[in-house]
């Protein structure tokens, strides 16, 4: 039995940053050409200068989330069996990723329509909730070896585990698998994660490789903290030469991509491991926010693009009327209506 582990505020943080970057970066395609291409509805001025920072995180904004969703089921496979993890897993994933493609996914695609004059038609497809599905598909195919981890936490594989990640040289393993499955899946765009294979094999290996940083506790923690300024130099000139060359391997990307995101564990870790009253309540927010904030993010579009005003002033707006309108849907429905919060992966218990 894994033993009881003190509460790991900056995984929390993890999680509240990792989706707090995605809200921003969805906010951003509306201000760039290709955002159309994928089914978003774009400003008729783009805002280039927005382009940097988003090439930047989109190399790690979606494989970070998939780490820290493995490090979840690491603490919640402590005090559970396979059975109960899998229930609980599916209450929390499965429903809610249901009930979003059936519910809020054609609500906001309705809104694209209305806005581009299409002809008003039902979509319940996974839309951004992709990432849902990915999650608990990645539940039921590691579950086996979790547990057989968790029940021989004490024996030679888990020691073998906690060896490698206590020096940089075991995240080289990880890099390696992320390069190797580059090779392998062969993506069109690196970054193109939301349903394709790519997407699926990428974050199933950082699934998997989350839960094991966890799993090899201090050590792991203390190495990356103290090879964290190593990470974040290299990241920073991997993507210098990035956005140099413009176009790049994507080995190089896959190199780049692990070492902004153990950069950011580390100085989570370093400077966020701590309770906040914040963090509480946006622990809980997050999920729900990330499910409805599509919807609210079309809404501004759909009101703010068509007026003559700058376009950094619009990027403005609609950045705040997507995290106002969704934390606001969150607080006084989502949190409040008792029969609701299973939808949104909230327990039923917790007014």
């Amino acid at each position: 039995m894994m033993p009881a582990a003190i509460r790991r505020y900056d995984i929390d943080w993890l999680r509240v940053i990792a989706i707090g970057l995605l809200l921003l970066y969805h906010v951003s395609i509306g201000f760039q050409k290709w955002g159309t291409m994928i089914g978003f509805i774009t400003n008729g001025e783009s805002w280039d200068s927005l382009w940097p920072p988003m090439t930047m995180l989109n190399v790690w904004r979606i494989p970070i989330l998939f780490f820290v969703s493995g490090m979840g089921v690491y603490f919640a496979i402590r005090k559970r069996n396979w059975k109960q993890l899998l229930k609980e897993r599916t209450v929390r994933i499965l429903i809610p990723y249901i009930f979003g493609i059936l519910t809020i996914v054609p609500l906001q695609f309705l809104v694209v329509q209305k806005y581009y004059n299409f002809e008003l038609s039902y979509n319940a497809i996974p839309a951004h909730l992709w990432f849902l599905g990915n999650i608990f598909a990645y539940v039921v195919l590691l579950l086996p070896l979790f547990y057989y981890l968790k029940i021989n936490e004490e024996k030679r594989v888990v020691t073998l585990i906690k060896k490698a990640f206590s020096s940089p040289f075991g995240l080289l393993l990880v890099i390696a698998a992320f390069i190797v499955e580059a090779l392998l899946a062969n993506p069109t765009i690196y970054e193109m994660y939301a349903m394709t294979w790519h997407g699926f094999f990428l974050g199933l290996i950082a699934f998997f490789f989350g839960f094991c940083f966890v799993l090899s506790g201090a050590s792991f923690w203390n190495m990356i903290l103290k090879w964290r300024w190593l990470f974040l130099s290299l990241a920073i000139l991997l993507y210098a030469y990035r956005l140099y060359e413009m176009r790049v391997s994507d080995f190089q990307i896959a190199i780049e991509s692990n070492l902004w995101i153990f950069t950011v564990f580390a100085f989570v870790y370093k400077y966020l491991n701590h309770p906040s009253r914040i963090l509480s309540y946006l622990s809980q927010a997050a999920y729900p926010v990330y499910i409805v904030h599509m919807l609210f993010l079309f809404l501004a579009s759909f009101f703010i693009f068509p007026l003559s005003i700058p376009v950094q002033l619009k990027f403005l707006i609609v950045l705040l009327f997507t995290f106002i309108g969704s934390f606001a849907f969150y607080e006084f429905i989502i949190r409040r209506v008792k029969f609701i919060r299973p939808l949104f992966g909230l327990k039923i218990n917790k007014p």
